[in-house]
């Protein structure tokens, strides 16, 4: 199919019968002319049917419809960035109805405010849970001398771990505690969510160390024994993304015979 146009002052003694010879460059429009017929690539298109010339369709190449997509991805684009700037904003104003502040602040001085807040609700909630047995994050061993008040030539401490709940954890717990052979005087737990606070006062007897160095060995052995269950939570099967976090940061207290409770 072409496409042509007439030329409105034909010269004379043209060759019609070239007339729709499209293979003849004219002029500089860029079209295809023989003598006084001009090829015009976008104008007209010879209709076979009616044996006249008519206007061509428009048509849409590739680049117009990749043009087009373009544009519906930019639209889709400035649309989801629209929505995510109201979510933000939407939580900045929650953020000011929160904060106890009388003087309007910018987003920068809003966040900063919420993270002292933040920071000194958590140590006034330390403060406050002093001498009550709460689960922390972290996985911990500690082990602090304590101070039964008997002299009969015991040693006592006070031995705490805090970790992730699984189903072997009593159990383990128990194995660790009768390998050392010592006397259980007291034994709390405590549980928050999925972690638990295990805390046990253990008394052994001084077999003629003085006590600073008895202390020690017994610590030693204790801190030894609970952190043996940790180890073991780790390799568990159980110990997985889906049940805690493998990554969990560990704390380990070394022993302090300084502190002591009764």
């Amino acid at each position: 199919m072409a496409f042509y146009s007439f030329d409105s002052n034909p010269t004379i003694g043209s060759d019609y019968s070239s007339l729709f010879n499209p293979f003849t460059l004219h002029g500089s429009g860029g079209g295809l002319t023989n003598g006084s017929v001009q090829l015009l690539p976008h104008s007209l298109v010879l209709d076979s049917e009616k044996g006249e010339l008519v206007k061509a369709p428009a048509r849409v190449g590739k680049k117009g419809v990749s043009e087009a997509k373009a544009l519906a991805a930019l639209k889709n684009h400035s649309e989801a960035e629209r929505r995510r700037r109201e979510r933000i904003n939407a939580h900045l104003s929650t953020l000011r109805g929160l904060v106890p502040r009388n003087e309007k602040m910018d987003k920068a001085a809003l966040l900063a405010e919420v993270i002292r807040q933040v920071k000194e609700l958590k140590k006034d909630s330390l403060e406050s849970s002093k001498g009550f047995l709460i689960p922390i994050d972290a996985d911990e061993v500690k082990v602090e001398h304590y101070d039964s008040g008997v002299g009969d030539g015991t040693i006592s401490v006070r031995a705490s771990i805090c970790c992730e709940y699984r189903s072997e954890l009593l159990s383990d717990l128990k194995e660790a505690l009768d390998s050392l052979h010592l006397k259980m005087v007291k034994a709390e737990m405590a549980t928050l969510g999925n972690r638990v606070h295990n805390v046990f006062v253990l008394t052994g007897y001084n077999k003629g160390n003085n006590d600073a160095e008895a202390y020690q060995l017994l610590a030693s052995s204790v801190h030894h024994a609970l952190s043996s269950v940790l180890d073991k939570a780790s390799i568990s099967p159980e110990y997985s993304p889906r049940t805690t976090l493998p990554t969990k940061r560990r704390r380990t207290s070394y022993f302090d015979t300084s502190s002591s409770s009764s």
